[in-house]
């Protein structure tokens, strides 16, 4: 097999051709779809995908349709040259960074929903958010035609929403996840932890520490939901943070449990000042 030089494309269907080149070449193919921004996180979703095929595809693409009317499209982060550094250094062999005109042409009026995954939690604070999720990351799947897709466990709801639709449209795609990757003092990693005020960068650390603190229940022996969700929350409202949710699902269907008698995932998302950030942990018996 020949070697695959580093190129940025931007048109999809030259994409489209060159992947297919490479499957006939009998090259595996990993991607990691991603919105720009790299940080530690999604370094690790890269290594980890590079162990996994012979050719690595970075996608970074700002979704207009996962934005609300109100959230933060305009002032998302982007620093496609730089997160274009991180990434060679991490192994990518082609990158994948279309424009929007060119992922949604005029008239599009075609979206993905996982019915009943994109109810709950995030779904039913950011209404059309996961259709915007499973149309984009359907897309780039049809355009980079992938053997394996990495995905971070931080975005909890997204990820089981991507492996139910995976299997449920018969994509034949392998979805893997990487575990939170965490600053040293528990703060998941995010895009969105650089629009924190050095005092509000503080105060989010109550939803790390909530999470550990119902962990620690649970370790002691509480299985009451709602006790853990109680645990969860008390950091939050100790440090006056506006909580959009603290809730206790099932781990797979996302469905509201009363006790923890099976792997349960307990999701927290709060706003920060302005910031809204999202946070979870598994849970079991």
């Amino acid at each position: 097999m020949s070697f695959v030089p580093f190129e940025i494309i931007r048109d999809p269907a030259a994409m489209r051709a060159r992947v297919e080149d490479l499957r006939r070449d009998g090259r595996t193919i990993a991607v990691v779809p991603t919105m720009g921004a790299l940080h530690e996180g999604h370094l690790t979703l890269l290594r980890a995908a590079r162990a996994k095929a012979d050719v690595l595809i970075l996608t970074i693409f700002v979704n207009p349709t996962q934005f609300g009317p109100n959230e933060d499209l305009a002032k998302y982060p982007r620093d496609e040259a730089g997160d274009l550094a991180k990434a060679r250094a991490c192994g990518i062999d082609l990158a994948f960074c279309p424009e929007a005109a060119a992922m949604y042409p005029p008239g599009a009026q075609t979206f993905v929903e996982v019915r009943e995954l994109q109810l709950p939690l995030c779904g039913a604070r950011r209404p059309g958010h996961f259709a915007g999720v499973a149309t984009i990351v359907t897309k780039l799947f049809h355009i980079t035609k992938p053997h394996v897709a990495v995905f971070g466990e931080k975005d909890y709801q997204q990820l089981a929403i991507l492996r139910r639709m995976v299997r449920d449209l018969d994509f034949g795609i392998e979805i893997a996840s990487v575990p939170i990757v965490r600053e040293s003092d528990g703060l998941a990693m995010s895009s969105r932890n650089a629009y924190l005020a050095p005092a509000d960068r503080a105060r989010a650390l109550a939803l790390s520490k909530g999470l550990a603190a119902a962990e620690a229940a649970v370790k002691r022996g509480e299985r009451d939901a709602a006790a853990l969700v109680a645990a969860a929350r008390a950091p939050l409202e100790a440090e006056q943070l506006r909580i959009d949710y603290v809730e206790l699902r099932d781990a797979t269907e996302l469905t509201e449990v009363a006790r923890l008698d099976r792997p349960c995932v307990l999701a927290v998302a709060a706003f920060v000042g302005s910031t809204r950030l999202i946070d979870n942990r598994v849970l079991a018996p």
